[in-house]
């Protein structure tokens, strides 16, 4: 009886996770779509500051804030039914499955920040406006450093992969892991994993999580973050070309 009973509990938990697994899955290219959606409307944005039409831009920067709502509840869900799916496991009582992804939600609400202000996403959006008239120049209110640090915030951990040592802009295969979501190029990681037969500890230094081959993967925001983390370096290699030029002719018109 005891091994039927450990059966059916385990059939139970693979069916949890197989579930979670679909959801989680179809969330996550919600969540993509979500954020090229805000892409767009950054890139609308600009061309509509070129030509003057800040009233426009304005409603645009709301639509946006709207949309980084929608973003981050889909992103609270898709951890919450990944953390259930992984851990979940049947007890005698019938489980109560809404109230618990709200409970775990909220937590994940309470310990993220509030201030919309700040959030990396819009303010890239603010600072690829105000660079289209004042590109190299700090945002008023702001110390360049302050600007520097945001404009390169992003939900990329590391920027190069801790095997290859190539840039994770140059990688032909990057893939990311689902548990510490550090980035490495493939081929890399999964001879890494091969080599290490039991335990393939993370090589990022301090992370103490174990990567598994499965949870190793493309995942549908990971090729868009490379090619902002590209487009925001490209941004910055811009401005201090502007910076430098600017310096040359301060030079020039003081001899």
């Amino acid at each position: 009886m005891a091994s039927t009973s450990a059966s059916r509990t385990s059939g139970v938990a693979e069916r949890i996770r197989n579930s979670a697994s679909t959801i989680y899955s179809e969330n996550q290219s919600l969540i993509t779509e979500i954020r090229k959606s805000m892409t767009l409307m950054k890139e609308i944005a600009v061309d509509l500051e070129k030509n003057n039409e800040s009233h426009m831009v304005k409603q645009l920067e709301d639509a946006v804030i709207k949309s980084l709502d929608t973003f981050e509840s889909c992103t609270h869900f898709s951890s919450v039914i990944q953390s259930v799916g992984d851990s979940y496991q049947p007890k005698e009582e019938l489980t109560d499955f809404k109230k618990l992804f709200e409970d775990e939600i909220l937590k994940l609400k309470d310990s993220s920040s509030s201030d919309r202000e700040k959030h990396p996403l819009i303010r890239q959006f603010r600072e690829a406006i105000w660079n289209v008239h004042h590109a190299g120049q700090p945002i008023p209110g702001e110390e360049q450093e302050d600007i520097v640090m945001t404009s390169t915030q992003c939900n990329i951990l590391n920027n190069k992969c801790p095997l290859s040592g190539k840039p994770v802009t140059e990688l032909a295969r990057p893939v990311r892991s689902v548990d510490c979501k550090h980035i490495y190029e493939k081929e890399a990681v999964m001879q890494y994993i091969r080599s290490k037969q039991t335990r393939g500890q993370c090589p990022v230094a301090g992370c103490p999580k174990i990567l598994q081959a499965g949870k190793v993967v493309c995942d549908p925001l990971l090729l868009i973050e490379i090619d902002e983390l590209r487009t925001m370096s490209k941004e910055t290699a811009t401005g201090g070309v502007i910076e430098d030029f600017t310096m040359l002719d301060e030079e020039e018109s003081e001899r």
